[in-house]
């Protein structure tokens, strides 16, 4: 039997997204955003209101990064999420976390991260249905810590994800089985 819940936020798991940016003197500002994923294949989309430090910064920059938070940084990446940079401007410094100047955008990658995106701003969408955030991901880095090879190994990362029934955070990395191979099985 089925049991109706008091939630509509129902898809689990919800990435836990460090979006950086730069402000206008300078310093880095970091938010969490559960609410985002890839639109195209080289394309994220933040469903971020414009209210947001964030959005603000990346009008005015036209860049930003999306980087994957990991289990060993859960506390950071909730702080980033319960301090708006509207009021608190050096949300990074209190952190203790450090960045680097992206050689590709203009925004910031935060170091202890894994993995960062850096992006393009292309549009932001504000109408009844608007989205948003759209942005083209003009580079990728991984740091070798997460690497075997030349590939990421997500079991490394320890990416964490957003629960929206409990508003817990999950560690996500047991590998169960291999896209777009294990169907065919089932396949007549």
């Amino acid at each position: 039997m089925r049991k109706n819940i008091k939630t509509t936020e129902a898809i689990f798991p919800m990435p836990v997204l460090m979006i950086a940016t730069y402000n206008e003197d300078g310093t880095v500002n970091v938010m969490n955003a559960a609410w985002g994923t890839m639109l195209e294949r080289d394309q994220v989309i933040l469903n971020l209101t414009e209210t947001h430090k964030t959005v603000k910064n990346i009008k005015q920059h036209k860049a930003f990064t999306v980087s994957i938070a990991d289990a060993k940084h859960v506390v950071e990446a909730d702080y980033f999420g319960v301090v708006s940079g509207n009021n608190v401007p050096n949300k990074l410094e209190n952190s203790g976390l450090t960045f680097t100047k992206s050689e590709n955008v203009d925004a910031p990658i935060i170091n202890e991260f894994p993995i960062c995106m850096e992006c393009e701003f292309i549009e932001y969408q504000n109408g009844q249905y608007g989205c948003g955030v759209i942005a083209k991901v003009v580079n990728v880095t991984a740091d070798e810590s997460v690497m075997k090879g030349d590939n990421v190994d997500i079991s490394l990362v320890n990416a964490i994800a957003f629960d929206p029934y409990t508003h817990g955070y999950y560690k996500i990395g047991e590998r169960v089985g291999n896209a777009f191979n294990d169907g065919l099985k089932l396949k007549k």
